[in-house]
């Protein structure tokens, strides 16, 4: 089974502005389904969530099915689905309710590695009770996180271990399944980052060991909001603050207000979008384990080629090397900082920002301050032109 890289290319109508976009990481262009998916139920009758109806009706089958999608996409039960507002407020949301469980004494431990959004939440709740927050460094020559890392610092008294999936300034896929088996030994819960890992590979949250594991739709051809995703045992054992009125069901009672409907059925259309890439018939896991596996073959093809002709511009840095990596390349050009760079390639059109992408522990712990660097992700709809693009870009903005 092949990938049909141009039936993919002619479903993101932003593509047609004519940009080579590489700045996947920080939010993907929209394929058309999902975007017809969002206009069309903004233009049909919905209502608050009921059975009466046909508007009631409407809006329980776009969240039933959303959280369907989901399931199918990360391989979870779909009764332990929460939707929020973003990755960020629900790690907040989560972080505040799962302090209350802890005491002070008790020990939280968060990675170098990650995106603040998997830091900050559990540092200021941990704070909030009087834990103690333990960090892991990474490898600053490699980028990688040995599994020792972590686990060194693991004790009985730890009771959460925060770790990403994949780095979104790096690319560093650690190993979460090692990670998590040993944070399960001490019975601590372990929550994954997935927001990077989610868009480039195949997703199975119970190999991976998550207890938690969140993600964001708008990472992989989808609308802005955020996903955590749970073992509804857990999470009936969990309880944030609500509205008295507000059901006490699981996952509802981690949902705050009405939710977004036409973002939900943007959900869906999105989750089958990548089912559809197979060209196959069949369950939608199985053919979003496929298409996943046919996208990230293609990503990766794409990395290497980039990356090389990197290595061949004189004065480019390449950062991270660790062996299990995203399509995601991160680097500076001696003498430019990542600003101009980013700017030189924005004004040949091609969009390669620069910044600490808000994994401002680990720009920080590379020496990189808060500037940074110039990062280029590969997405389901970049092609070899777009390589090519961005490589004559660096090569010119490194010779001024």
């Amino acid at each position: 089974m092949n990938y049909d890289l141009a039936a993919v290319r002619a479903q993101f109508p932003a593509l047609a502005e004519g940009a080579a976009h590489f700045d996947g990481p920080g939010g993907s262009q929209v394929a058309r389904p999902v975007a017809d998916a969002v206009a069309a139920t903004l233009m049909a009758a919905v209502a608050n969530r009921g059975h009466r109806t046909l508007a009631e009706r409407r809006a329980e089958r776009i969240v039933l099915d959303a959280r369907q999608a989901m399931a199918d996409l990360l391989g979870v039960d779909p009764r332990g689905v929460v939707f929020g507002r973003s990755m960020t407020a629900l790690a907040f949301d989560f972080a505040r309710t799962l302090a209350r469980t802890w005491q002070a004494g008790d020990e939280v431990v968060v990675t170098r590695l990650d995106h603040d959004a998997n830091i900050r939440p559990w540092v200021v709740a941990a704070g909030a009770v009087g834990a103690e927050v333990r960090w892991a460094d990474f490898d600053r020559d490699t980028g990688d996180l040995p599994v020792e890392a972590v686990t060194r610092l693991l004790s009985p008294r730890t009771r959460l271990v925060a770790v990403t999936g994949a780095s979104n300034l790096l690319g560093t896929r650690p190993d979460v399944a090692a990670i998590a088996a040993a944070a399960h030994e001490v019975g601590a819960l372990v929550h994954v980052d997935g927001v990077h890992l989610t868009p480039h590979a195949p997703v199975d949250v119970a190999a991976l060991g998550a207890d938690l594991y969140s993600c964001s739709p708008y990472k992989f051809l989808g609308p802005h909001l955020g996903v955590m995703a749970g073992d509804p045992a857990l999470l009936e054992q969990l309880h944030p603050d609500k509205l008295l009125p507000s059901t006490d069901a699981v996952p509802e009672r981690f949902e705050l207000g009405t939710l977004p409907y036409e973002l939900l059925a943007g959900v869906t259309a999105t989750v089958d979008f990548l089912a559809s890439i197979t060209g196959d018939t069949g369950p939608r896991r199985t053919r979003v384990l496929t298409a996943m596996s046919l996208l990230e073959a293609h990503e990766s093809a794409l990395a290497e080629r980039l990356e090389a002709g990197l290595r061949d511009i004189d004065g480019v840095r390449l950062l991270g090397s660790a062996p299990q990596r995203t399509p995601t390349v991160a680097f500076t050009v001696a003498g430019r900082s990542p600003q101009e760079i980013a700017q030189d390639l924005a004004d040949v059109g091609v969009n390669a920002p620069a910044s600490h992408f808000y994994a401002i522990e680990a720009s920080r712990w590379l020496g990189l301050g808060d500037d940074g660097a110039v990062r280029a992700g590969i997405a389901p709809y970049n092609d070899s032109d777009d390589v090519d693009r961005l490589l004559r870009g660096v090569a010119t903005a490194a010779r001024r």
